[in-house]
């Protein structure tokens, strides 16, 4: 019995639209149940779509995807399916890697796998090395910012010094809003934007 194609596309934000990736694996996945989808990050390892298709594929069956970055974020994590794909008898296609696509006389299959190994080897590495390249720019950028006196992340809340002790016993009930708000001199507005702020960070 011949196995089933399956395909799998992942884009790494919830913005990001998964339709290019769709349409390349249209044409070698005839059976759209076949084709899983994440819109997660590759270092995100419970990525739903992907382990749910782990859990259906079986040996002789043959995996498609758009490019080998899809399968996970670094050189270990996709190393680590290939060789579990290859261990349960699973064939990887990558569309953006010809070589991997050719089908090879019976007995001849060492063929495919040696070139697959040299590609798969130089293309981890160059993911690899992209993903090293774009955190050490993100640090690099943060150091800068950081000498020009920006800060990154959560902007500090400003409160006046007695809020902590008012805003416990407003939420006692102790004192009303309205007393809580000339305290601290401010608008309602203001008031209870802070107050929001402020029960974000508890």
């Amino acid at each position: 019995m011949s196995g089933i194609n399956f395909g799998y596309i992942r884009v790494s934000t919830k913005d990001q639209n998964l339709n290019r990736q769709y349409e390349a694996l249209k044409g070698y996945v005839s059976d759209e149940k076949y084709i899983y989808s994440d819109k997660a990050s590759g270092k995100d390892m419970e990525r739903e779509g992907f382990q749910n298709m782990l859990k259906a594929m079986r040996k002789g069956d043959t995996l498609y995807i758009k490019s080998i970055d899809r399968l996970g974020r670094n050189k270990a994590q996709i190393k680590d399916y290939l060789e579990q794909f290859k261990k349960e008898g699973i064939r990887v296609k990558i569309i953006d890697l010809p070589t991997t696509m050719q089908d090879v006389p019976e007995g001849q299959e060492w063929v495919i796998d040696m070139i697959n190994n040299i590609i798969i080897e130089v293309y981890t590495s160059i993911a690899q090395q992209e993903r090293e390249t774009i955190l050490q720019r993100q640090r690099e950028g943060i150091d800068v910012a950081k000498t020009k006196g920006k800060h990154l992340g959560r902007p500090v809340l400003e409160l006046p010094k007695e809020w902590a002790k008012l805003y416990k016993q407003w939420r006692a009930g102790k004192i009303k809003a309205v007393e809580f708000m000339n305290e601290v001199e401010m608008k309602k507005a203001t008031f209870y934007k802070k107050v929001k702020e402020y029960e974000a960070t508890l």
